[in-house]
């Protein structure tokens, strides 16, 4: 960016500046088009769909892709062993894989920033204990943690959601803490300090709001991370159960066909690769435009 941009863009308001670094950055627009579309699909997937996603059409097991030999228009990406339409599935699995993900991240952003305000404010040993065990847990792999969770839970489509959150909650407790850290010694904080504001007050009205740049582009990020542990614990059987039209339980119910049949694996594992590529293109795209130091480079 060069001086003539830079100097003006610094002087506008946070909003403008924001947008216009963002908006520059082709593959941050290209992510958010891609999880615009799929936001629609999802709220409006009952409207779109061409057949519920769970009937059954006999006559029309594993029938090809409307564009290859054999296919029809009425099911325009082919149909399962069962018979149901794949499209319609996928359509459906959007609307659950975006609201796994919004759970998972949610809860574990909650607890996270509680549990790494109260660390960075406090130190001490309360810092010391907190750290260590999100020190374990980020030691283990994220998926065999997400799955020692679900064998303690039980399997289920909400027990994956718990597991999600518990293997994003270190990434968070650390970046809040370092964030409070950082923030705990400057004037602003010394001053609310003065002026006679609680730790509480502290914590969540002066330096949680100077915290969040950070944490909306790790939730940005996280929120990947959960579609994908999602379809893994799917695709395992450990999440949505069948007949959820859950894409990595479309991949796995499938599996056996991958030869004779390769589209009832393909495009749910494509629906896989579209999402979780948005929205990692659109938290690289967020983290250039609130981080000031990238945006001015």
């Amino acid at each position: 960016m060069d001086d003539n941009v830079a100097e003006p863009l610094a002087r506008a308001p946070r909003w403008r500046a924001f947008w216009y670094t963002f908006r520059h950055n082709r593959g941050a627009l290209a992510g958010l088009a891609i999880v615009v579309v799929l936001v629609l699909l999802a709220v409006f997937a009952d409207v779109v769909s061409p057949h519920p996603p769970n009937e059954q059409y006999r006559e029309a097991t594993l029938q090809p892709p409307a564009w290859a030999a054999g296919g029809s228009a009425r099911f325009l990406l082919g149909t399962d062993p069962v018979g149901r339409d794949i499209l319609s599935r996928l359509i459906h699995g959007t609307r659950l894989s975006l609201a796994i993900g919004f759970i998972s991240v949610a809860l574990s952003l909650s607890l996270g920033i509680v549990l790494g305000l109260v660390a960075g404010y406090c130190r001490g040993v309360v810092d010391t204990v907190i750290m260590r065990v999100m020190d374990v847990m980020l030691a283990l792999p994220s998926l065999l943690l997400a799955i020692a969770v679900v064998a303690i839970l039980g399997p289920g489509l909400i027990n994956a959601m718990f597991a999600i959150a518990i293997v994003l909650l270190p990434h968070y407790v650390r970046l809040t803490r370092a964030s409070v850290i950082a923030e705990a010694g400057r004037d602003y904080v010394t001053a609310s300090r003065l002026a006679g504001a609680g730790p509480v007050r502290l914590m969540f009205d002066t330096i949680l709001p100077n915290c969040t740049a950070p944490l909306i582009v790790q939730a940005t990020l996280g929120f990947s991370n959960a579609i994908l542990d999602a379809a893994a614990l799917g695709f395992l059987g450990l999440g949505a159960q069948p007949p959820t039209p859950e894409w990595g339980a479309m991949l796995a119910d499938a599996l056996e066909f991958i030869q004779s049949a390769p589209w009832v694996v393909t495009f749910p594992g494509l629906a896989i690769l579209v999402t979780v590529l948005a929205f990692n293109l659109m938290g690289d795209g967020l983290r250039d435009a609130l981080d000031p130091r990238l945006a001015r480079s």
